[in-house]
């Protein structure tokens, strides 16, 4: 079976002490088991202020991953505010959100950035969890292929063919993103399988492709989330609003 994968964005929420009470609140629910743990990968993804208290907190739960929200594309340097990869690394990540929408269309990111970014994650011992999706206007105007494939095959350019099988891509619909109207699983299994199809083509095996995870996220909640991980091609959930509930997470996790 394959395993199934899931990503909490907590976003600019859940600050140290509320952090370290979800965690506490979430593995009273999600007991360790040597048989989920074969079928499936969580990873929490809190704000770079709350990563070291999530570390610390999951200090026995090796079984859970922690991520970061966002990486720069410099290993150091004059750049206040930021993260490098290599501090998250040495801060207990490993795995970082890149190309998020709202890095996109909020703060100005560029496919080239996800490109650099995706190369500096994998140098940094950290998987890049590319995201990849089309706004409203996008879809309506029958553009949603060619924008989705248009950010996959920028976002892998500057890795090599042999680190393909150490990234994961999350297809997010923008116009599906905490506006409480997600994709179908129908919708999802479409667009999912256009991205299998992509990186078949780009790593030149359809076992090797199908190993990579592929997330859907956009809207996703717990009454949605068993609909939507039985959709084809779709391997785990990257959720926002709903993970920041230690028992609707724990649902979704447990679906």
């Amino acid at each position: 079976m394959k395993r199934r994968v899931f990503v909490a964005n907590w976003k600019m929420n859940l600050a140290p002490t509320e952090a370290r009470a979800f965690i506490k609140a979430f593995i009273a629910r999600y007991k360790r088991s040597s048989k989920r743990s074969s079928k499936q990968t969580v990873v929490i993804v809190p704000s770079a202020a709350a990563i070291t208290a999530v570390v610390t907190a999951l200090a026995r739960r090796k079984d859970i991953v922690v991520g970061v929200q966002n990486i720069h594309t410099e290993a150091k340097g004059a750049f206040t505010g930021e993260t490098s990869a290599p501090m998250a690394h040495d801060a207990g990540a490993r795995l970082a959100l890149v190309g998020h929408s709202e890095r996109r269309h909020v703060f100005g990111e560029t496919d080239e950035t996800t490109a650099l970014k995706c190369a500096r994650a994998l140098e940094n011992g950290l998987m890049p969890l590319l995201c990849v999706g089309e706004t409203l206007q996008q879809r309506e105007a029958g553009e949603a292929e060619s924008t989705v494939l248009r950010q996959l095959r920028a976002g892998v350019s500057r890795i090599s063919q042999t680190q393909m099988h150490k990234i994961a891509v999350a297809y997010e619909p923008v116009w599906a993103i905490g506006t409480g109207r997600n994709a179908t699983p129908a919708d999802a299994a479409a667009m999912h399988g256009v991205i299998r199809a992509e990186l078949t083509r780009l790593i030149g095996s359809k076992k090797d492709a199908a190993a990579i995870p592929v997330l859907y996220g956009g809207s996703v909640n717990a009454e949605n989330a068993r609909g939507l991980l039985t959709a084809s091609d779709v391997d785990g959930l990257l959720v926002g609003g709903a993970s920041l509930d230690p028992v609707l997470w724990s649902a979704i996790v447990s679906t």
